[in-house]
């Protein structure tokens, strides 16, 4: 098997994961979503810790946590996956993965339109388009069913900033996310102390219980280390496209397994959205091959001037 059969294996495997999580969190809904959020980031501490001690790699936990600006910057990405995160369980708690699945489509072009504000980055037309298309999704929902959907758009617009300090930060993706859940450990272990105090933590309780929380871990933790085996193996086009498993089992967790509903606006939002990132993949698809040729062009250019050919 290839790398590259491998890396495609590994960003499958991560994306069905996080698209099937909704389940997991299902069985979960009679537990406070906040106390699901602080199992879910004190088990993924232990789990990732675990796993930098297993390689020795604990002191480049220490060497990362150095510096204001990279505490500030890991610091704030904490707070954009915390956010992420306790959303995700609260909306699958009252039914509305519907909203998490289109928050997860619109996200690659909150991405891009990130990426060209806070980064001077191009877009091309295909790509000012599919931005277009997916503002047009959102103004019709929030016209057809009279509220803004904000369940969505914090998902999309949390998890595009995420990435943007994670840009930024000149960290491996198991170190960073082990410094984000380190910093807000204290938080979740007050909280977890407060539920056990009053009497009301699901934890103990029962065997059931229990065990998902303890799983909330290797959960949380298992899809982040496929992508990133994934992302050294495959190129980004790629993981960008394999990566809308993950919405799209969403989205059949919602309507199939929950029977949530899907209104007349939802029939119109989506196929504008799905369109939209089929512009957006294919523009991608054709730069990402523009980019290789390019570069394979630069490496024969230098090799015909290094080795020129005699007469």
């Amino acid at each position: 098997m290839t790398e590259t059969h491998k890396g495609i294996l590994a960003m499958i495997g991560a994306a069905v994961i996080w698209g099937l999580s909704p389940i997991y969190y299902k069985f979960l809904s009679h537990v406070p979503p906040v106390e699901v959020l602080a199992h879910r980031t004190f088990w993924s501490l232990v789990f990732f810790a675990g796993l930098l001690a297993l390689q020795g790699r604990l002191h480049a936990l220490r060497s990362a946590m150095t510096g204001t600006r990279r505490i500030g910057l890991i610091a704030l990405a904490a707070l954009m996956v915390s956010v992420n995160w306790f959303l995700f369980i609260y909306a699958t708690q009252i039914d509305r993965n519907t909203e998490t699945s289109l928050g997860y489509y619109i996200y690659p072009l909150v991405a891009v339109l990130l990426g060209r504000v806070l980064f001077a980055e191009r877009l091309g037309r295909a790509q000012w388009v599919a931005v277009a298309l997916a503002a047009l999704a959102v103004t019709i929902l929030t016209l057809g069913l009279g509220v803004v959907p904000w369940i969505s758009l914090t998902l999309a617009i949390t998890f595009g900033f995420y990435g943007v300090l994670k840009k930024m930060l000149p960290i491996g993706p198991m170190v960073s996310v082990t410094a984000e859940v380190l910093l807000i450990a204290p938080l979740s272990l007050g909280v977890l102390v407060w539920f056990a105090l009053q009497g009301q933590s699901a934890f103990g309780q029962s065997t059931r219980d229990t065990a998902l929380l303890l799983a909330s871990g290797p959960i949380t933790a298992l899809p982040l280390i496929l992508f990133s085996a994934a992302a050294r193996r495959v190129t980004m086009s790629t993981v960008g496209l394999l990566q809308y498993i993950n919405p799209t089992l969403q989205f059949l967790c919602a309507v199939v397994l929950f029977g949530e509903i899907f209104t007349p606006w939802h029939q119109i939002a989506f196929p504008l959205i799905w369109v939209a990132l089929a512009i957006y993949s294919i523009a991608s698809l054709r730069q990402d091959r523009a980019s290789r040729r390019a570069a394979m062009a630069v490496v024969g250019s230098s090799a015909q001037v290094r080795n020129p050919a005699s007469d």
